[in-house]
């Protein structure tokens, strides 16, 4: 494993101001206020934050920035914003009110030229590419459209050659949510962040599937992942940060302490 400081990643889906949470992407219930929850992960010791406007894309609009400058204004940790984020003008938005990173995910499969345009723009270390991604018959592949679950689509990309691909055009970092676990609670895809893992010379942070705190451990041991996200186990408390990061130094894994 590198020697680098692991990063615990809270991430906070947002509809209409309030920070929800689903299983695989459905049945999303309220899981409180989007100012309150940044600030408790504040305190808590969160490396970072990342903010998804879940239904920006389905209502074609780019996110709601007025909530990106309160979170701003909030805190003073890192934090990534996604959700239809589809051109340069739209990212530049979002990073002028104060997010230190943009996500994009579909778009960047429908038009894969805005990553190398939002490199350009605003250099490798805004960039950060989100990718869903399925077992299948052939291995993985990536899924598209996912905030709405009945518009998923699939656009014949094989996992690991879209992880090449966005590298390739100057993606500063990757998110890999591995779709079969997200909401399960059961553990991360370690086999499938293991192989992300071996192709990516850029941070990899792996989302979907935790629900322990040897889970974390699993997979920065395991995997080598560089951070890792997630939601329901950080807003309902079973997994406090301070406790986790607790946990992972008794385990040797470095990460910021609280």
């Amino acid at each position: 494993m590198n020697e680098v400081a692991r990063r615990i990643i809270p991430c906070l889906d947002v509809r209409d101001g309030q920070v929800v949470k689903g299983v695989q992407f459905r049945n999303h219930r309220v899981m409180g206020d989007i100012i309150e929850l940044a600030e408790r992960y504040r305190d808590q010791g969160a490396d970072e934050l990342v903010f998804y406007d879940i239904t920006a894309s389905p209502q074609g609009r780019s996110v709601d920035t007025s909530w990106v400058e309160r979170v701003s204004q909030a805190i003073d940790i890192p934090f990534c914003v996604a959700g239809g984020i589809r051109s340069v003008e739209a990212a530049g938005h979002v990073l002028n009110h104060g997010a230190d990173k943009i996500s994009i995910n579909t778009p960047a499969l429908e038009d894969p030229e805005l990553i190398n345009a939002l490199v350009r723009a605003f250099g490798s270390q805004c960039v950060v590419i989100g990718v869903d991604s399925i077992a299948d018959d052939n291995g993985y592949s990536v899924r598209s459209h996912t905030g709405t679950p009945d518009q998923m689509k699939t656009p014949g990309r094989k996992t690991m050659d879209w992880l090449r691909e966005v590298v390739d055009r100057g993606a500063g970092e990757v998110v890999l949510n591995c779709m079969s676990a997200d909401g399960t609670r059961k553990g991360f895809d370690t086999t499938q962040l293991r192989m992300a893992r071996d192709v990516l010379p850029v941070p990899l942070v792996a989302s979907g599937g935790a629900g322990d705190v040897s889970h974390f451990a699993d997979v920065f041991e395991q995997a080598d992942a560089d951070a890792a996200l997630a939601a329901t186990v950080f807003h309902s408390g079973q997994i406090p940060v301070p406790q986790l990061k607790t946990y992972l130094l008794e385990r040797n894994i470095r990460v910021r302490p609280c």
